[in-house]
């Protein structure tokens, strides 16, 4: 099993980013809200990680989180593969308030990948 996050599956684009919140689907588990799209013209499955600045103002915290999120994701991503082939752009957002163990996170992440 391929375990790496490389820069082909990191979602960077803009124009894809916006598709994403206009017309993508959500499903929420705390306290992670991932949003999802099928995309055609991709080959592997794009994602991105947000923390917002409201919730925590400290730079330090947000990059911890977002490390911890892509770590879940990383160790989670085989679950995504399907046999239609479909692709998806995904973009996880951190919802909780304070910073919770990277335990809870990882199995909020692995119980999102599943309902995808």
């Amino acid at each position: 099993m391929n375990f790496r996050f490389p820069k082909s599956e990191k979602l960077k684009s803009r124009k894809t980013i916006e598709l994403l919140f206009e017309e993508g689907k959500s499903v929420t588990k705390f306290p992670i809200k991932v949003f999802f799209l099928p995309v055609e013209n991709t080959e592997n499955n794009q994602a991105g990680f947000a923390v917002p600045k409201r919730n925590f103002k400290n730079a330090v915290d947000r990059n911890r989180i977002k490390r911890q999120l892509r770590e879940a994701y990383r160790l989670q991503k085989h679950l995504l593969k399907n046999e239609s082939g479909l692709k998806f752009a995904i973009f996880f957002l951190y919802i909780g308030k304070e910073k919770l163990p990277y335990s809870k996170i990882e199995t909020a992440m692995e119980s999102l990948i599943k309902k995808l």
